[in-house]
């Protein structure tokens, strides 16, 4: 999640500490990782590549070098699209509905005082 302690976790200290043959994932929260950071570990071969599906600032701005990078794959922010996505997203609704119809306890509550 991106919270006050989250933003920009994933630093050059971070990349630095990872293998140089690590491919860094992002499926999360782009705001999570420090975009200039990450080129310039990727331009120096500190880490070998990234996979984004997330990014700062969406769309990922023309501008960006990560358009450019050969060690670097860009998804449209659809990580989580997969064949049964929307089948498994109404049967968790489904479930809460009922739960909260027959007064049985809710999950995946969202905690507003952490964020998430």
């Amino acid at each position: 999640p991106l919270t006050e302690q989250t933003n920009g976790y994933f630093d050059m200290a971070k990349f630095k500490k990872m293998k140089k043959d690590a491919v860094f994932i992002n499926i999360g929260r782009g705001k999570t990782v420090n975009e200039n950071d990450m080129i310039e570990a990727l331009k120096n071969k500190v880490i070998a590549g990234a996979a984004l599906d997330v990014f700062a600032m969406e769309p990922l701005p023309k501008e960006s070098e990560l358009w450019g990078m050969d060690n670097v794959l860009l998804y449209p922010h659809s990580a989580d699209w997969t064949a049964d996505y929307i089948y498994r997203s109404v049967c968790v609704y489904d479930s809460i509905l009922k739960n909260y119809l027959s007064g049985k306890e809710l999950f995946n509550f969202v905690n507003r005082r952490v964020g998430y």
